[in-house]
């Protein structure tokens, strides 16, 4: 008679693969597009976060000429769509449309996204640089989910402390606005994103 194995009869369990959270936070972004058509990160593989977060503003000609801002968070980019573009005046209250979170590898695109794509126009980047966030939330995640985050800039444009509302708490609501706070950088005049070159950089 044979004997019964020592693991006979006791239940088994499947040991399910740990995936870091940044890659399911991808998801809409990689269903949104095919990359054998664009040029754009594949968000295939996990990334390495910066040792000190990143921001970056990317200037699209797509079918509505608009701007991307994004935040590095939690290992990819948050990412808002400015029509006006951010604006270094405090009465300027820019709407920020939240979209799909990117790949930090994002942070580094240029490039022409090709007709028939989502997205399909010319990406260039405005500005970049870091941020530390000095908001009142444990962390900038808690700060998102809450609809308000404060942050400091230190890019070659875009310097010093902004705020992003979250204009309606509904889920489903993705329009923020993007506000420049009161301090040594802020300026007083008109402030068009549009008509600032690709590669000046601003000296306030």
């Amino acid at each position: 008679m044979a004997k019964n194995s020592p693991d006979e009869g006791k239940s088994t369990k499947m040991v399910e693969k740990q995936v870091d959270p940044s890659f399911n936070n991808l998801k809409e972004y990689r269903a949104k597009r095919q990359f054998s058509e664009t040029p754009e990160p594949m968000a295939d593989t996990v990334e390495t976060p910066s040792r000190i977060p990143v921001f970056v503003v990317q200037k699209h000609e797509a079918s509505h000429f608009h701007f991307d801002f994004r935040l590095e968070v939690d290992g990819v980019l948050k990412s808002w769509v400015v029509p006006k573009g951010p604006s270094m005046n405090p009465k300027d209250k820019r709407l920020a449309i939240q979209a799909e979170d990117h790949p930090l590898s994002y942070a580094h695109f240029e490039g022409v996204i090709p007709e028939g794509n989502y997205g399909a126009g010319t990406v260039e980047i405005w500005d970049s640089g870091t941020y530390a966030y000095v908001g009142n939330n444990r962390n900038i995640s808690a700060a998102i989910k809450n609809g308000i985050l404060e942050f400091k800039l230190h890019g070659h444009k875009l310097k010093g402390l902004f705020t992003l509302i979250h204009t309606n708490m509904d889920d489903q609501d993705r329009d923020w606005l993007l506000i420049k706070k009161d301090d040594v950088f802020a300026v007083t005049h008109v402030y068009d994103a549009k008509k600032i070159s690709l590669y000046d950089e601003v000296f306030l």
